[in-house]
């Protein structure tokens, strides 16, 4: 199981988690992968001016848009198969 955090504080979901989530959510349902990952919401992590902020896995993404967030994803997936 592999679980996907996403910073939903204010700064961080304004900035571009609320866009995040649902690349996110297809990009899941497009790979079928919907139940091998747990994901949460979690609230600010106190670096702001670094977010938004994804955690994969125990490993924290800064700066994430809608773009690197489907690079990460792609990635992280990738190295899973």
């Amino acid at each position: 199981m592999v679980n996907i955090e996403i910073c939903m504080g204010s700064s961080c979901f304004s900035r571009g988690n609320n866009r995040n989530l649902v690349v996110i959510r297809e990009f899941l349902a497009e790979h079928g992968l919907d139940a091998d990952v747990q994901m949460r919401g979690c609230l600010c992590l106190d670096a702001c001016s670094k977010g938004p902020h994804i955690t994969i896995a125990d490993t924290r993404y800064d700066q994430v848009d809608p773009n690197s967030c489907l690079d990460i994803l792609r990635k992280h997936f990738a190295k899973e198969s």
